[in-house]
C-alpha cells in the first residue's frame, strides 16, 4: 500500500511542477488538459498494459487483487467526477447567480472539500485499514528482494531529478503551442493523450512490472491510486495555487471533458468490481484509449483563442 502510494506520488511530481510552470504563464487550460490526460492514461492505458501483460504472463489463472481499496478508489473518482460536473453544468446551462463569478467561486470552496477527503483517505488507508488488516491472516511477503540503492543515495537522486524536470517543464510549456501549429494538432490531443504518455512513464513501467512479479495490489495502487491522487489532490491543488497566483484556475474542464472522464471511471468501476483481473480486460482498457485518443484528435477546443482546424 506505501509502495503504490510512493510510485504514485513520485510519478506525479512531472505533472504537478508542469502545472505549476503552465499556471505562472497564464496557461490554465493546458493545465487542465495535461491533468485530465493523466488521469485518462493511468485509469486505461497504464491499467489496461499491467492488466494484459500480468495476464500473458499468468494466462492459466486470473490474477487476484484487494476489491475494497479498489472500490474506495472507485468511490473517490466518482465524487471527483461531481466536482467537475457542476461547474461545467452551471457554465453552460447559464444559471450561475453571478456570471463569471458564482462557477470560480464553487470550483475553489469544491477544491478545499476534495482535499480535505484525499487527507482522510489517507489516513483511512494508512491507519485504519492497516489495523483492520492485522486481524486477518495475510500470506508472506516476498522479502527476497534487496534494496539497490540506500536512503540518502534515493533522496540525492530525487532531488536531482526533480530540478532536472523543473528545467524541462519550462521549456515544455513554452513550446505547446507552437507543437500544435506546427503540426497541425489539436493541443486538446496534445495536453491529454501526448504529454500524459511521456509524464505517465514511470507509472507505465511500474505497473506493468509489478504486473508481471503478480503483485497486482500494487500495480492498481500505482495506476487507480495516481488517478485518484490527480483527481482528489492535484487537480485542488492546481485550483488553490492558481488562486494564491490570481490565475482563474477552476473546476470547469469542458462538457466534452468532463464527460469523457465520467464515462471512464463508470467503465474502470465496472472493470475492477470482480477483484480479478486476466490479459483480455487489459485489451479492453487498452482500447478503450485508443477510443478516447481518436476522439481528442478530431475534438477542437472550445477554449481555444487559436488552434488548428481538423
Amino acid at each position: 500500500m506505501v509502495g503504490g502510494l510512493l510510485n504514485a506520488t513520485f510519478g506525479n511530481a512531472t505533472e504537478l511542477i508542469i502545472g505549476i510552470y503552465a499556471l505562472r504563464n497564464g496557461m490554465t487550460r493546458v493545465v487542465q488538459l495535461s491533468l485530465l490526460g493523466s488521469i485518462l492514461s493511468n485509469m486505461l492505458l497504464v491499467l489496461g498494459c499491467a492488466f494484459f501483460a500480468g495476464g500473458l504472463v499468468f494466462y492459466r489463472k486470473e490474477q487476484v487483487f484487494d476489491k475494497a481499496s479498489a472500490t474506495v478508489n472507485s468511490g473517490l473518482l466518482l465524487m471527483a467526477v461531481m466536482g467537475l460536473l457542476f461547474p461545467a453544468v452551471l457554465h453552460f446551462t447559464h444559471t450561475e447567480v453571478h456570471y463569471g463569478k458564482s462557477e470560480l467561486a464553487l470550483s475553489r470552496f469544491s477544491s478545499c472539500i476534495m482535499l480535505v477527503v484525499y487527507a482522510a483517505y489517507l489516513f483511512f488507508q494508512l491507519n485504519t485499514r492497516k489495523e483492520a488488516s492485522r486481524q486477518g491472516v495475510d500470506p508472506p511477503e516476498d522479502d527476497d528482494e534487496v534494496p539497490e540503492i540506500t536512503k540518502f543515495e534515493t533522496i540525492v537522486w530525487l532531488s536531482i531529478m526533480t530540478a532536472w524536470i523543473s528545467i524541462l517543464s519550462e521549456y515544455l510549456v513554452d513550446a505547446i503551442e507552437g507543437a500544435s501549429l506546427a503540426w497541425n494538432i489539436p493541443i486538446a490531443f496534445i495536453g491529454v493523450i501526448l504529454l500524459p504518455i511521456v509524464g505517465n512513464a514511470a507509472e507505465h513501467a511500474s505497473a506493468i512490472m509489478f504486473a508481471m512479479k503478480d503483485k497486482l495490489d500494487i500495480s492498481l495502487g500505482v495506476a487507480i491510486g495516481s488517478s485518484t491522487q490527480i483527481s482528489m489532490f492535484g487537480i485542488p491543488f492546481c485550483v488553490v495555487v492558481g488562486w494564491i497566483m490570481g490565475e482563474p484556475m477552476d473546476l470547469n474542464f469542458q462538457l466534452f471533458e468532463t464527460a469523457t472522464l465520467f464515462i471512464t471511471v463508470i467503465v474502470v468501476a465496472f472493470f475492477l468490481q470482480e477483484g480479478t483481473s486476466n490479459y483480455f480486460k487489459g485489451l479492453m482498457l487498452i482500447l478503450c484509449y485508443m477510443i478516447v485518443a481518436a476522439s481528442f484528435f478530431v475534438h477542437e477546443d472550445p477554449s481555444s483563442e487559436r488552434g488548428p482546424k481538423t
